[in-house]
């Protein structure tokens, strides 16, 4: 079971991943013809192809005391509807930043992304008996970037289960069970490979997650102590506490 300390330095790791800072970055506001998500936006950022951002706004928007709810509110239908003319929209933009400057949008994030990247992360972890920081931290990294399932897939194809988990493995190439660690490292390498390939170039700049993960295992740190470096981001023990959820 993760302590506190231990799910905020994961989510920090991430944050940087996603933001460029531990406590990650509330209204960030990003847009490549290139990302499949289209517009994405917030702490760990959805998209707006996803339909997240439409429910993150959504969420807002009806959460009382929100600073820029009315202004955000007549954008839900074109956010429903998935709308790309949002993508370019400068007053949207605008306000999606000064969103993220509101405590009531910091409360909200933490919630939905919980909810949505977190707990699902979390639990897909347990199934597979990961129990150990590091080994948590980067499923929780593919359930925020995309693609676990698959590479799960292609790692229980040639190694098995990891630990004790009690599931069946995939019958193709199965071989057994293995240790945790080796699990995960397998899976980072494999991981690492799929992003170094593919086709979309913004995907081919991510192997730096799994450079990160790879260095704080290749040091032992299994139990993610502090302080860590993750992308050339310093995560020290006061930036982690500093990044409690809001209340």
């Amino acid at each position: 079971m993760l302590n506190d300390i231990q799910k905020r330095t994961i989510q920090a790791i991430v944050n940087v991943f996603e933001t460029g800072r531990p406590a990650g970055n509330y209204g960030a506001v990003t847009f490549s013809t290139r990302d499949a998500g289209r517009l994405t936006y917030g702490r760990s950022q959805t998209t707006l192809s996803s339909g997240g951002l439409a429910q993150l706004v959504g969420e807002y928007c009806n959460t009382t005391g929100a600073a820029e709810a009315a202004s955000l509110r007549p954008f839900l239908v074109r956010l429903q509807a998935r709308d790309r003319s949002l993508d370019s929209d400068a007053p949207f933009r605008t306000l999606l930043i000064k969103a993220g400057q509101d405590p009531v949008m910091h409360r909200v994030e933490d919630q939905f992304f919980d909810r949505i990247y977190w707990d699902p992360a979390i639990h897909a972890a347990r199934r597979l008996a990961i129990s150990t920081p590091l080994g948590s931290a980067v499923v929780y990294d593919s359930f925020v970037h995309g693609a676990w399932a698959r590479l799960r897939d292609a790692t229980l194809s040639r190694v098995g289960l990891p630990g004790n988990s009690g599931l069946p493995a995939i019958p193709t190439g199965s071989r057994g069970t293995t240790d945790e660690r080796a699990w995960i490292l397998e899976y980072v390498k494999l991981r690492r490979e799929w992003l170094s390939t593919h086709p979309n170039p913004l995907l081919r700049l991510a192997v730096y997650r799994m450079d990160t993960f790879l260095a704080l295992a290749a040091a032992g740190n299994w139990a993610l102590a502090l302080p860590i470096e993750a992308h050339g981001v310093a995560i020290t023990a006061a930036a982690v506490a500093s990044s409690a959820p809001a209340g």
